[in-house]
């Protein structure tokens, strides 16, 4: 049996507005093995983001657990929430949110350090990943000097730097022209893939949720087979 990269039990998460509680979601349950990669497709305002940023240990639900690599996660003190979400999470968004002032080789070095990587490994590891996606002449480039393809796949280098168990995406590849974004998202299938992670990824796109292994949308709160 794989591996359980991501579990969510019935999650619950609600917010204050001025018309009164808002329920956002109302019992949701998601389970994600190693390996496999999960579309999740529901339009704006059903509670999309609000359940990535549970899943990736952004926010709290008001009820329920979200498990990360088999360990319960809501009884967690914020210190060690954030040391697991470093360790065993990767994000990528639909703006590369690559430091400006820094290379695509320290830009992957960067996040392995911040979890206590030496700077020599964790080098090693970023050349690794920038040659895996063809960037490896590209090591000494500020964002500003690489393409828009090119800065996505450093996101998305980083993203596996740190060989999380779970990879958590938002329009991944929403910034890119349709060809560019079907290399781009292409490669990040393989990566994933080979790395065993398990991953969901938010697209608006019917053809990029067509190549994961399955398709889940989010109905008065609950994720539910599209």
């Amino acid at each position: 049996m794989s591996e359980i990269r991501l579990r969510l039990e019935n999650v619950q998460r609600r917010f204050r507005t001025e018309a009164g509680e808002l329920p956002v979601l109302t019992g949701a349950e998601l389970t994600i093995s190693a390996g496999e990669i999960v579309a999740l497709v529901a339009p704006s305002g059903t509670g999309k983001s609000t359940l990535l940023h549970l899943a990736g240990l952004l926010e709290r639900p008001d009820s329920g657990e979200v498990h990360v690599g088999g360990k319960p996660t809501v009884g967690l003190k914020d210190e060690a929430r954030s040391a697991l979400r470093g360790q065993a999470i990767g994000f990528v968004y639909q703006f590369h949110h690559l430091l400006p002032e820094f290379t695509a080789l320290e830009n992957i070095v960067l996040p392995q350090m911040a979890i206590g990587a030496a700077e020599k490994p964790a080098a090693e590891r970023g050349r690794e990943l920038l040659a895996r996606f063809g960037l490896a002449s590209r090591e000494g480039h500020r964002p500003g000097r690489l393409s828009g393809g090119e800065q996505q796949r450093v996101a998305i280098a980083r993203a596996l730097a740190n060989r999380p168990g779970l990879l958590l995406a938002d329009e991944p590849t929403g910034n890119l022209d349709v060809a560019t974004s079907d290399k781009v998202f292409s490669e990040l299938l393989e990566a994933v893939r080979g790395a065993g992670v398990g991953a969901l990824i938010a697209t608006h796109n019917p053809d990029l949720a067509r190549r994961m292994d399955r398709v889940v949308t989010l109905k008065d709160g609950r994720v539910v087979d599209a």
